[in-house]
């Protein structure tokens, strides 16, 4: 199966091993491929990309995926197929994109496996948002707004008030605060945090993270986020 991705995917693949808001984008129509991608990457988002339902499964039996958008017509294995394969493996949450808008087409593809269903064209608007539901869902939050200790986070409009104050943060600070808030009392390790913030193909850095926590920790004001020396961070609820 794996014969069919280029080796260079496999190796940013093995890379990243097991990330925790990672999002797979199986498409096959370039331009939209790679708009979906950078969107979701300047949103904070780890993304991987696939052409087809082949290349994606090679994908989803390499790295652990919280959520995939998927086509349904494509070559080589189309959005059906795949969804066949796939979900006799994960219970990974799936969202299709499809030029078929009718009600019987919905119908099928949330029959076959998937758990939301968007027409094209659609707005990156909604996409988000429909996307950030199924991750909350299947991590068992389901409400869209959070306060802990003073501090209130607002998963669908990527905003953070520390009571009427609002604080400015970057998307990769935003995207950390959101991943230790969704894992509430579990300790997320510094490679954890990373692989959730940065692609395979950036640039590292030892102390990024740790940088990256302090800026957050400046700008709230309200230490919400705790070390575990040699382990982590942690938010505690």
């Amino acid at each position: 199966m794996l014969a069919n991705v280029p080796a260079q995917k496999i190796a940013v693949n093995k890379l990243v091993g097991e990330n925790l808001m990672r999002i797979l984008v199986v498409e096959d129509e370039p331009d939209l491929l790679r708009t979906i991608a950078k969107a979701l990457r300047e949103k904070g988002y780890a993304v991987d990309e696939a052409t087809d339902g082949s290349d994606g499964l090679s994908c989803a039996a390499i790295s652990r995926y919280d959520a995939i958008i998927l086509d349904m017509m494509m070559p080589v294995m189309d959005g059906a197929q795949f969804l066949a394969k796939f979900r006799k493996l994960y219970a990974t949450p799936v969202l299709i994109l499809s030029a078929r808008d009718t009600v019987a087409n919905r119908v099928d593809g949330l029959n076959l496996g998937a758990d939301d269903y968007l027409t094209k064209p659609f707005s990156m608007a909604e996409l988000f948002a429909r996307l950030q539901a199924l991750i909350r869902r299947s991590l068992g939050t389901g409400d869209n707004i959070i306060t802990i200790r003073g501090v209130t986070i607002n998963f669908g409009s990527k905003l953070v008030n520390v009571g009427r104050r609002k604080v400015e943060l970057t998307a990769k600070e935003f995207s950390i605060i959101e991943l230790l808030v969704l894992k509430k009392n579990r300790v997320m390790s510094r490679s954890d945090i990373y692989e959730h913030v940065y692609d395979a193909n950036e640039d590292s850095m030892s102390n990024l993270v740790d940088v990256h926590i302090s800026n957050i920790r400046k700008k709230l004001e309200v230490d919400i986020i705790e070390t575990r020396r040699g382990l982590g961070y942690i938010i505690s609820v």
